[in-house]
Parts: structure tokens; C-alpha cells; sequence
């Protein structure tokens, strides 16, 4: 009887292992979206943004390492555009500029989150894991896009969201959407569409040349 107790564990172990080797783990996952995200020199994309009850419409260019500009249809002619060392924010409504010297190391906005260096900072800082396995869901129930889910949890107290849903189309692996939950349970949805990858975006698409007209605010997240 033991015997056969000890053959039953031993082939139930090597099931389990052998089942396991197909599995991709949500870690193995979230890496290997990492490595496609490297590869990509730079793309163009329409993106949605919700905050609280706020929208927005915009379109995201973004050139390998680190610049971002998005051109705002909804607010009009609103422009968010960072050029590697400075982030510059163009309020068209109350002709305003706001200018804020960015360190690298930080983690920047949620649509830098969709880039190569974004994802590097994120596997520092946060923990992922599967939201409800590996099998590619629908996006949403009236789309027939299938995505994977992951749901990323952040290490220590100090990172600005507790945790960060990241929808990856299983066809191309680009991030579709980001859902990025504040302590206080607020949340930022990024809905990212109509890729266009390697263009060759110029460096001068992140210049850029704001209203004389407008008032300037420098270093505006570190003011009273």
C-alpha cells in the first residue's frame, strides 16, 4: 500500500510539473510585453483618458527612449509633451504653460506606462499577477478584441497607484488599456488604439512651440 501511495504522489508530481513547463507565468508574461515594447523605435496611437468623471481624447506619439508628446482633439489643442528632461503642458482654455523638470528615474504619467522604460520601472516597483488567469479574455463584452489581464501591486506604500490593470492584446502584445487606482480609489483609464509602429518619428515632433501669449509656470508641481 505504501508503495503504492509513493508511485500515486511520484506521478501526480510530475503531472503538475510537466503541466506547469506549459504555463506561462504572469511575471514571465509581463516580461516578455517588456521585450516587445524594447524592440519598438517608436509609435503613434489615438488614446482615450478617463479621470473621475473627466474625458479625453487625444493622439500619443512616443520615440524610444523617452519622448512623449500627446495632441489633445478633446480638450482642443491641448498638449502634454515631454522631451526627455523637460514636461511641458499646454492649458489652451485658461492660456496657460506649465514647465516641470523631470528626473528620469521617476515613474511618469500613465501613458508613459506604454513604452519600454515605463514597463522597466514598473517591474522595480510593482508585482504582477494574472487577474484572472492566462487565457486571453474579450476586452469588453461588446468588442471581440482578446486581451490578457494583469493586475500589478505595488511593493511598497510610496508608489502613487496600489495597483495598475494592464489589458495586452494576445495578437500584437501592445497594451490596449491601463487602469492605474489611487489609495483614495480614484482612477485613470488609458485606452490605447490604431497603432502605428515604427514610422520614423522625427525628434522634432517633440518641440514644441508653445503660444507667446500664454503664461508661463515653471517647476508648477513643486510650487505653493
Amino acid at each position: 500500500m505504501k508503495k503504492i501511495i509513493s508511485v500515486c504522489v511520484l506521478l501526480a508530481t510530475l503531472t503538475i510539473a510537466m503541466f506547469s513547463q506549459g504555463i506561462l507565468t504572469a511575471s514571465a508574461f509581463f516580461k516578455s510585453v517588456s521585450e516587445n515594447y524594447s524592440t519598438i523605435k517608436d509609435y503613434e496611437a489615438d488614446v482615450d483618458i478617463k479621470a473621475g468623471r473627466s474625458a479625453m481624447k487625444g493622439h500619443v506619439s512616443y520615440k524610444n527612449p523617452n519622448l512623449l508628446r500627446i495632441d489633445f482633439s478633446d480638450p482642443k489643442d491641448q498638449v502634454v509633451c515631454f522631451n526627455g528632461n523637460l514636461l511641458t503642458i499646454y492649458l489652451p482654455d485658461q492660456q496657460v504653460i506649465l514647465n516641470q523638470s523631470v528626473d528620469n528615474s521617476s515613474g511618469g504619467n500613465g501613458a508613459n506606462l506604454a513604452t519600454a522604460q515605463g514597463l522597466t520601472l514598473l517591474s522595480r516597483y510593482y508585482s504582477p499577477a494574472y487577474e484572472t488567469g492566462p487565457e486571453p479574455v474579450l476586452l469588453d463584452d461588446d468588442s471581440e478584441e482578446m486581451v490578457v489581464n494583469l493586475i500589478l501591486r505595488r511593493r511598497n506604500t510610496s508608489e502613487a497607484f496600489t495597483t495598475i490593470r494592464l489589458s495586452v492584446a494576445s495578437s500584437s502584445m501592445l497594451i490596449r488599456r491601463i487602469i492605474a487606482t489611487t489609495p483614495q480609489g480614484e482612477e485613470f483609464t488609458f485606452d490605447f488604439k490604431n497603432y502605428q509602429l515604427n514610422t520614423g518619428i522625427s525628434d522634432q515632433r517633440f518641440i514644441y512651440d508653445a503660444p507667446t501669449s500664454a503664461n508661463n509656470y515653471n517647476n508648477f508641481l513643486f510650487s505653493e
